[in-house]
């Protein structure tokens, strides 16, 4: 049932000049964490409610302005970017609702993944499956398609049971497989084009522990095994260190536990020295001197040695990374992967280029979501990556070259140069997903330039 809740006084609507929005405040420029995107919105909006942000919303349109919400900024495309509204969810956060009966928790939007994470340990629960950081917040990560891998268990979107949705009408919009299905097919992935999200229910279990396998294999060990090890562990990822032929393995699998974590020491030597301190350290030098980057990435390959420990998901899924990137990923059908990475590999091997971050691997089931990555179809993920700051559009169009030849989709929160006409040829739903972007939207308060490229207009 869609419900009315535009309850805020006059006060609360920015209606020229001199009137602020609800928990307006000064706008500033805004920049993503990756430094690829900046932009000077017109106004900002922080609201505390429900109804403050349906006040805001409706301000804004009286006064002309788009309407962008913003998380955290790990998204590298311009998905959030606006001259008009900028809506900061700081102050939606919070768990709403635990349903242990029906397995579920509802969450305010704005909820950094890291607290939902914690407060859910705290109650014995879990997410089945996640991406690997959580500094992002639940409606950022679930908008773009954020995912981690898995045999079985799909993207954070996949795992939502109903959302709460602002359109631009200023109606809060409650969807779910039984109430608004279209909309809840679509919203899950909706790239903020169909409204503002303010809470998200998802699906939880009880706490449970996994026990991850890390070790080193060749390349040719792990494309030749890939699909015998996709099968035999609930979630399989390995990262490839290009000019090299080292591959670094993860294996995540149920355990009935005790919790075994790895010792502080080891911990700090893997996860902070290595991974992040050295690491950028390595990159700073491949950076100023690219000669040098062959040399450190059979170095760095070699570094991480083979571990075994037990944790619950978060702790075992996530990592830190401090290490600025920029990224290009795109899901290919997953029985391409392997031919497709191989190309990868034969064009780095071929050309002058010099790439100083590892290649990550990654799986996902199909899902019935409009615009998920895997929607429809059993997909791998392949993830490049590239040192901040350096010059990146040789390789990310030569990366992207081959992995649309085989039918890929870009991750929508990443960086990559298709179309909606390329999309909508990628996208066997694309067209009811721009239908219902008509029916919520028509005056396309939520567009901008990026929406404007990947969706049309």
């Amino acid at each position: 049932m869609s419900t009315g809740t535009g309850r805020g006084t006059g006060a609360g609507r920015g209606t020229g000049a001199g009137t602020a929005a609800i928990g307006s405040r000064r706008p500033t420029t805004w920049r993503n964490w990756a430094g690829t995107v900046a932009s000077r919105p017109a106004r900002e909006a922080t609201p505390a409610s429900v109804d403050e942000l349906v006040a805001a919303i409706r301000g804004a349109r009286e006064d002309g302005l788009r309407v962008k919400p913003v998380g955290t900024g790990h998204s590298f495309t311009a998905a959030a970017a606006t001259d008009g509204l900028l809506v900061r969810p700081d102050l939606l956060t919070g768990i709403r609702n635990i349903d242990r009966a029906a397995g579920t928790v509802t969450v305010e939007a704005g909820t950094p993944l890291k607290r939902l994470n914690a407060a859910l340990a705290r109650e014995g629960l879990s997410l089945t499956n996640m991406g690997d950081i959580m500094e992002q917040t639940v409606s950022g990560a679930v908008s773009t398609g954020t995912h981690g891998t898995g045999r079985d268990s799909a993207s954070i979107a996949a795992q939502i049971t109903a959302l709460e949705l602002v359109t631009a009408d200023g109606r809060v919009l409650t969807c779910s497989k039984d109430e608004h299905p279209d909309v809840f097919a679509a919203a899950r992935v909706g790239l903020g084009a169909l409204g503002v999200i303010s809470a998200i229910t998802f699906s939880v279990e009880p706490i449970f522990f996994l026990m991850a396998r890390e070790e080193p294999m060749t390349f040719d060990q792990v494309t030749g095994e890939f699909d015998r090890l996709v099968t035999e562990n609930e979630h399989f990822e390995f990262y490839w260190f290009p000019h090299t032929g080292n591959c670094n393995t993860k294996r995540n699998n149920r355990s009935v536990g005790p919790a075994a974590p790895p010792n502080a020491i080891s911990a700090f030597v893997d996860d902070e020295l290595l991974s992040n301190g050295l690491f950028q350290v390595a990159n700073s030098l491949g950076r100023a001197l690219p000669a040098t980057i062959p040399t450190i990435a059979k170095l760095s390959s070699k570094a991480l040695s083979a571990r075994t420990y037990t944790d619950i998901p978060y702790k075992v899924f996530t990592s830190p990374r401090r290490v600025r990137f920029v990224e290009m990923e795109y899901a290919v059908p997953r029985a391409a992967l392997v031919e497709t990475l191989r190309e990868l590999k034969s064009m780095i091997e071929r050309s002058p280029l010099r790439v100083s971050f590892p290649v990550e691997v990654r799986t996902a089931p199909a899902d019935d979501i409009t615009l998920s990555t895997a929607s429809g179809r059993d997909s791998a993920y392949i993830a490049v990556h590239l040192y901040k700051g350096t010059p990146m559009r040789r390789y990310f169009s030569a990366a992207e070259e081959i992995f649309t030849a085989h039918e890929g989709r870009p991750h929508w929160g990443k960086l990559h140069t298709r179309d909606a006409a390329y999309l909508a040829k990628a996208y066997p739903r694309f067209g009811e997903f721009t239908a219902l972007r008509d029916r919520l939207d028509p005056d396309r308060l939520f567009a901008n330039p990026y929406l404007r490229r990947v969706l049309g207009d």
